[in-house]
């Protein structure tokens, strides 16, 4: 159960990355609630991040989260902000997921 709150704070952490590029997109009251929507998902992934590093380990815990939203953030951004999906770019993530996986094998 641990792990499946760890990762809905990893994406939660994506989320308030999308939060922040989307605001920077927009003006007035619109930026307002792009920025309120960053801060609830900050709050969210901040509380989950917590519970889930309570029966996990405190480094697996952080490397996992900070994994997912750095996973998350980058395929946001190639989907959601049309920045460039390069072969190197796509490598990359995929070696990050490989090592997000390899983590959670060796971790009890």
């Amino acid at each position: 159960m641990n792990w499946i709150i760890l990762i809905i704070a990893g994406l939660f952490e994506a989320a308030f990355t999308a939060c922040l590029g989307k605001a920077k997109e927009t003006t007035g009251t619109e930026t307002t609630f792009w920025y309120i929507g960053f801060l609830i998902c900050l709050a969210i992934s901040m509380y989950l991040l917590v519970k889930a590093a309570q029966a996990l380990p405190i480094g697996t815990a952080y490397a996992v989260w900070t994994g997912i939203g750095a996973v998350g953030a980058v395929l946001l951004g190639i989907f959601l902000f049309k920045e460039p999906a390069t072969f190197w770019r796509l490598f990359f993530i995929s070696t990050l997921i490989a090592s997000i996986f390899g983590l959670k094998i060796v971790s009890n």
